[in-house]
């Protein structure tokens, strides 16, 4: 990751003050530092961090001008930024050198097409090919990239970044600060069928989608409308790319759910809950506030506060541990137990 020739340099010393470090030594606080990278590939002008202790035997080969550790990582001579949240610090580090470009003012592209009830914030900036439908809203300083949907009557908050081919479909409400990368769906119709005398006979999804401030969701996602009322995702929850989340789902604040993880019908998720790629969630069960899920579980029943499982079905993580443990041993066990019919037999 390299700066931008228009971005100026800072010394290590207004990086630190600027996220509240320390400096190993004083002397260093003059270095200047223009960009960001990766520990085995930082140059000099770099710099890197370890959070996590596989990384530690980088730190003494590296040709990064500085590094961000936590009180105790030994830097083998490096300048040093120490904080003991070194991964958050690197994050805003990484903010200092790499601002955002300034959104132009109240820009809308030529190509796009807004119903003329629709009501734009003056600030807005709408891009190319843009579609945008009767009675939506879309607030200050809100950037739709390009060529993307806006159904009718949806409402979109303050400080947004849509990205390319996003769809927002009818009814929607979208909060503040939200950020939508490529190829979001969001409203679309919820799974539902009943069997008739001629076949599987289509529910009419007629709920909506509701997302709270500060939330990110990745590329591909898909958020399914309500069946009757709304499908839900609280405050500041991150959601990765490639997650689908059935009808009627509530999920709460701060929560995180990783890449490829299905959630059925209205299932209820909690505050804080960690949810790992690729698992499975049945439909009308509730994850409570602070439950962590490993990846690749499948989950059938609910889930009381603060438990950690894995596996499927799921179980709690030291239970799902010992059964792995014995797993691997199967095959001596059979062995002993051939030898022991065949002694037997004789």
């Amino acid at each position: 990751m390299k700066n931008s020739d228009n971005n100026p340099s800072f010394s290590l010393g207004e990086l630190a003050a600027k996220i509240g470090g320390t400096l190993d030594l004083p002397g260093n606080r003059d270095i200047q530092i223009s960009g960001a990278a990766p520990i085995e590939t930082a140059g000099p002008s770099d710099i890197s961090f370890v959070a996590n202790s596989r990384y530690t035997k980088f730190i003494s080969a590296t040709k990064a001008g500085a590094l961000v550790l936590d009180a105790t990582t030994e830097s083998h001579g490096h300048a040093v930024i120490r904080h003991n949240k070194p991964y958050l610090t690197f994050a805003r580090i990484v903010d200092i050198l790499y601002p955002a470009a300034p959104l132009s003012k109240g820009a809308i592209h030529a190509t796009t097409s807004i119903d003329n009830t629709a009501v734009i914030d003056s600030s807005a900036v709408i891009g190319p090919f843009c579609v945008i439908g009767a009675n939506c809203r879309i607030s200050s300083k809100t950037h739709l990239m390009s060529s993307i949907f806006i159904g009718e009557r949806v409402t979109i908050g303050k400080n947004c970044l849509l990205y390319p081919g996003v769809k927002i479909l009818d009814r929607s409400h979208i909060g503040d600060n939200v950020i939508l990368h490529a190829g979001v769906v969001i409203g679309s119709d919820g799974f539902g069928y009943a069997e008739s005398e001629t076949g599987l006979y289509k529910i009419k999804q007629i709920g909506h989608v509701e997302i709270g401030n500060d939330v990110e969701i990745g590329a591909n996602t898909t958020i399914d409308r309500g069946a009757l009322g709304p499908t839900k995702i609280g405050h500041g929850t991150k959601i990765d790319n490639l997650v689908q989340i059935g009808h009627n789902v509530e999920i709460g604040q701060h929560s995180i759910i990783v890449a490829q993880t299905g959630i059925a019908g209205s299932v209820k998720i909690g505050n804080g809950v960690v949810i790992g790629g690729q698992v499975g969630l049945a439909g009308h069960i509730t994850i409570s506030d602070g439950v962590k899920i490993g990846s690749q579980a499948g989950v059938s029943n609910s889930l009381s506060s603060g438990k950690v499982v894995w596996g499927t079905p799921a179980r709690e993580l030291m239970e799902i541990k010992r059964i792995e443990a014995c797993l691997t041993r199967l095959p001596e066990l059979l062995k002993r137990v051939k030898k022991i019919e065949d002694k037997l037999l004789e």
